[in-house]
């Protein structure tokens, strides 16, 4: 194999390399975006529920059903 043929693979490895790696940071990039929403999602949640979990009271005051 000749010096030009092995420096052509080598920069059309190079090239295939370079657009894989933008290609797994433009992914990374979106996960990351979808992380972010999802814990302010989470964040919500918890949030509904510690305010809902006031209206109703504990449970734990109640007695156990009768067939316990």
């Amino acid at each position: 194999m000749s010096v030009e043929a092995r420096i052509t693979e080598l920069e059309s490895r190079l090239a295939f390399q370079d657009d894989t790696i933008q290609a797994l940071s433009d992914e990374i990039v979106a996960q990351q975006r979808l992380l972010e929403r999802v814990q302010l999602q989470l964040e919500a949640l918890a949030k509904r529920q510690e305010e809902l979990g006031g209206q109703f009271g504990d449970d734990e005051d109640e007695a156990p059903p009768p067939h316990y």
